[in-house]
C-alpha cells in the first residue's frame, strides 16, 4: 500500500506547532478540520466581521477552541508563527506576512503544499483568459483515456487534505491565479499559459508583478518540464526564452512549424512542418476562435500522456462549462446566453466573435482600474444595441461614444441600474434571430458575491421571463 513519505512527515511536524489561517476562504475552510485533527495549535485571521462570517464555520472554530482574530486589522496580531497558510488574496507582500517569513515563519498555501507533496504527475493552467475551459478540457480528455484524475485549483475541490487518497500514478489537474502563483516555489511538471493580459490591477502592485506571478508556473520546472505557450500573445511567446524544459506553442494566426493551430476552422498539429489534421471545430459543442484555441491548449498539454484518437473524442463530447457563453433558452426567437464570468474586455471581446447573430450586449459591474478603451471598436462591430450597469459603465460608455464618433456611426445605449432592468431593456428591443449575451467585462463584487452569483441571478431573472 502506498504512503505518502512527504505528508507523513508534514503531519507530524505540524503536530503542537502555532499555525496560523489567513482568510475563510474556499481553499482554507477544510484545513480546520485537518489541522484540529493533526493537534495543530491553530489562530484564524479574517478581515470579516463575526456577522460576515457562517455561522457554521465559527461554531467549529469554537468547537476546537482555536484562536481567532477579525477585522481590518487582524494582521496585526500575527506573529510568532511557526507556519502560516494565507488565502490567495492575502499576497506575500502583505509587511505583516514578510515580517513572520523574515523572522523563520513558513508562509505558504494550501495549493502550494498540495504540489510540493503530490506523489503524482501535475498539469497547471494559467492565464488572464479560458483558464477554467482548458482545465476542464484537460481533465476531461485525461479522464476519457482512462486516467484517475484530481481537478483542483481555483475550480473543483480543496485537494490539500485529500492528498491521502491520491496515489502515484493519478494526475492532478489545477487551475491556477496569479493569486495562488504568487510567491509559488514550486512549479507543475506540465505547464500551460494561456495568454496574458492586464487584469487583477486593483489588487496586484502593478502588471510586471501579475505577470511575475504567472512565470512561476514554469519558473520551477526542470529540463523534463513542459511547458504550453499561447505564441500570438507577445508575453507568453517571450516566455519560452525562460522555460527550462520542452516548450509546445499554439497559435490561431501563424502557420507554425511546430505546436498545434487553429488554421481555417481546423484544428491540426504540426510537426517540421507537416501538418495533421485533428478536428474540425464544426464537430464541437463550443464555439467561438477563443474556445478552439483552448481545444488546441488541451491538445498540447496532453499530447504526451493520451493518443489523438481518444483526445478528439473527449473533445467532441465537451460541454461548455457554466457562466461561459452558456445558452440558457430562446424566447421568441431570441437566443440568451450567460457568459457572467467574463469580468475583464478581452473575454468580452472574445465571446462577441463567437457568433455570426446580431448582439444586444449587456455589460459594466466592478472596476478592477483595467482600461476600455480596446473594448469600443468590437462593440461598434458586433452590437446593435448596448446595456450598460455598474461601476464601469461609464469607462464603457465613453470609449463606445468615442469610437462611434471616430467611425460616423450610431448606436443605442441603454444605462440601467440594476440587472433586472438590463433583462427587461433586451427583452423590449431584442429582434427575432438576434443574440442577448451577458458578458459584463467587469467583475462582479459591486453588486453581487462573485461571477457565479452574477450568473445564477442573471439566469433566473432570464427563465422567469
Amino acid at each position: 500500500m502506498f504512503e505518502n513519505k512527504n505528508l507523513i512527515e508534514f503531519n507530524e511536524y505540524i503536530k503542537y506547532r502555532k499555525v496560523a489561517i489567513i482568510g475563510l476562504g474556499v481553499s482554507n475552510i477544510p484545513l480546520l478540520d485537518y489541522l484540529h485533527e493533526k493537534k495543530a495549535k491553530v489562530t484564524v485571521f479574517d478581515e470579516r466581521d463575526i456577522d460576515s462570517i457562517s455561522k457554521e464555520i465559527m461554531d467549529k472554530i469554537t468547537a476546537y477552541s482555536f484562536d481567532f482574530n477579525l477585522g481590518k486589522r487582524c494582521l496585526e496580531k500575527l506573529k510568532g508563527f511557526d507556519f502560516i497558510f494565507r488565502s490567495p488574496s492575502c499576497l506575500p507582500t502583505k509587511p505583516e506576512l514578510k515580517h513572520e517569513a523574515d523572522r523563520g515563519a513558513i508562509v505558504t498555501t494550501e495549493i502550494e503544499l498540495l504540489m510540493k507533496m503530490a506523489p503524482c504527475k501535475v498539469v497547471g493552467v494559467t492565464g488572464s483568459d479560458g483558464k477554467t475551459t482548458t482545465t476542464s478540457l484537460i481533465n476531461a480528455i485525461l479522464s476519457t483515456a482512462g486516467y484517475h484524475t484530481h481537478l483542483g485549483g481555483n475550480i473543483g475541490t480543496p485537494l490539500f487534505t485529500k492528498l491521502e487518497e491520491i496515489l502515484p500514478e493519478d494526475i492532478l489537474v489545477l487551475e491556477l491565479s496569479s493569486f495562488q502563483l504568487m510567491g509559488m516555489t514550486v512549479s507543475p511538471d506540465i505547464a500551460v499559459i494561456t495568454n496574458i493580459t492586464p487584469n487583477h490591477l486593483n489588487i496586484h502592485k502593478d502588471y510586471q508583478e501579475y505577470i511575475d506571478s504567472k512565470k512561476n508556473i514554469f519558473k520551477y520546472q526542470d529540463e523534463n518540464g513542459i511547458l504550453v505557450l499561447n505564441y500570438d500573445n507577445d508575453i507568453t511567446r517571450q516566455c519560452a526564452k525562460e522555460a527550462n524544459g520542452k516548450v509546445i506553442f499554439f497559435s490561431s494566426k501563424e502557420k507554425l512549424d511546430n505546436g498545434y493551430i487553429v488554421d481555417d476552422n481546423i484544428i491540426k498539429e504540426c510537426t517540421d512542418k507537416i501538418r495533421k489534421h485533428i478536428i474540425d471545430t464544426k464537430d464541437v459543442i463550443l464555439r467561438g476562435n477563443h474556445n478552439f484555441e483552448n481545444i488546441a491548449t488541451a491538445l498540447a498539454a496532453t499530447a504526451s500522456l493520451v493518443d489523438t484518437e481518444t483526445a478528439v473524442k473527449a473533445i467532441k463530447e465537451f460541454k461548455p462549462v457554466e457562466h461561459r457563453l452558456e445558452f440558457i433558452k430562446e424566447i421568441d426567437k431570441v437566443k440568451w446566453y450567460n457568459d457572467s464570468v467574463s469580468s475583464s474586455p478581452t473575454r468580452t471581446i472574445a465571446g462577441l466573435y463567437a457568433y455570426n447573430e446580431d448582439i444586444i450586449l449587456i455589460a459594466g459591474g466592478y472596476d478592477k482600474n483595467l482600461d476600455y478603451t480596446p473594448i469600443a471598436k468590437p462593440i461598434v462591430e458586433k452590437v446593435k444595441a448596448l446595456i450598460l450597469l455598474g461601476q464601469t459603465s461609464g469607462k464603457i460608455f465613453d470609449a463606445v461614444k468615442n469610437e462611434l464618433e471616430i467611425q460616423g456611426k450610431d448606436l443605442k445605449i441603454y444605462m440601467c441600474e440594476n440587472l433586472k432592468q438590463t433583462v427587461e431593456t433586451a427583452k423590449k428591443i431584442a429582434k427575432p434571430g438576434q443574440v442577448v449575451l451577458f458578458s459584463p467585462a467587469s467583475a462582479s463584487f459591486d453588486m453581487f458575491k462573485n461571477f457565479a452569483d452574477r450568473g445564477e441571478q442573471f439566469k433566473k431573472l432570464v427563465n422567469e421571463l
